[in-house]
């Protein structure tokens, strides 16, 4: 493992959750666990950071293999399952899974049998564009999984069954994103060709069904004026998932009481090539960049 580290503290997979700590350590001291299939989760981290600044967190990225958007169920499912178990050797009290991909297809096989909360981010995010619409139509924009698991539709249709949803495939933008082309005109044209068919719809909601999509909110902020009008409104679930995650560690008595935790990020390939951007997902107080290691997670 290289250790280009944030924190010079240990984390290990005991009961406690880390060690390097002084004083009496329970359970509500393990870390909040996170993973992406790249950077864009850095965004729910640094929501959860900023609402539960006492909270110890750390984040997975696989950027090893991002992105998840393109690739079988079945191979989703394994990658996350391999994400996870790393997590759990950290020591940690709950997993947030800050993919839509993977919480369109595969939460609950993460879940089953394990004593560890789980959640996701669809559901947060369709409740989230429900709130916010004022009863027009909600357009959903994610992977190509995400777009045909149709996990944000049965989302909102499970509170208004009638509500008419669009959904739309974006898969060129998770990668765009991970190579920095935030405001790059290859990138606005391209978002230009995917909300094209939204033109004379009757949207007034617009989901941001991948964790990636948040950075480029300017370009898709734009681009929706210029197709259906002003009146769109952007939906990032990381807010919504924040207060989940807050309002599940109180469920299960874990929300920990000490003051100022501890950030670790964790990547699967190039954390040199990467850093620059995921400096960009994340943004918290007193926090000037991201600093990652480096992790092997063997694909058997």
């Amino acid at each position: 493992m290289c250790r280009g580290c944030f924190q010079r503290i240990s984390w290990t997979n005991d009961t406690c959750g880390l060690s390097g700590m002084t004083g009496k350590i329970t359970a509500s001291d393990s870390a909040i666990g996170i993973f992406d299939s790249g950077l864009g989760g850095l965004t729910v981290a640094s929501a959860i950071a900023k609402r539960l600044p006492h909270e110890n967190i750390v984040y997975l990225g696989d950027t090893a293999r991002v992105p998840y958007g393109t690739r079988s169920p079945a191979t989703v499912v394994r990658y996350a399952r391999k994400n996870v178990s790393f997590l759990k050797q950290q020591g940690i009290k709950m997993v947030v899974v800050a993919c839509n991909t993977v919480s369109a297809q595969g939460l609950g096989g993460l879940a089953d049998g394990s004593l560890l909360p789980f959640l996701g981010v669809i559901r947060p995010g369709a409740t989230l564009a429900l709130d916010a619409s004022s009863g027009g139509d909600i357009a959903v924009l994610g992977t190509r999984a995400t777009i045909r698991s149709n996990a944000y539709e049965l989302a909102i249709h499970e509170v208004q069954p009638t509500r008419r949803v669009h959904q739309i495939a974006c898969p060129l933008f998770v990668p765009l994103i991970e190579e920095g082309w935030l405001e790059n005109d290859v990138t606005r044209q391209i978002a230009r060709t995917y909300l094209a068919p939204l033109a004379d719809s009757n949207v007034d909601t617009v989901v941001l069904g991948c964790t990636h999509y948040p950075l480029l909110a300017n370009i898709l902020r734009d681009v929706l004026d210029e197709v259906v009008g002003p009146r769109v409104q952007l939906i990032d679930s990381a807010t919504a998932v924040a207060k989940s995650t807050e309002t599940l560690l109180a469920a299960h008595g874990l929300v920990r009481a000490s003051h100022g935790g501890i950030r670790r990020f964790y990547v699967t390939d190039a954390p040199d090539r990467v850093a620059s951007v995921a400096g960009q997902f994340w943004s918290e107080d007193g926090l000037e960049s991201v600093k990652l290691e480096h992790i092997d997670l063997l694909d058997h």
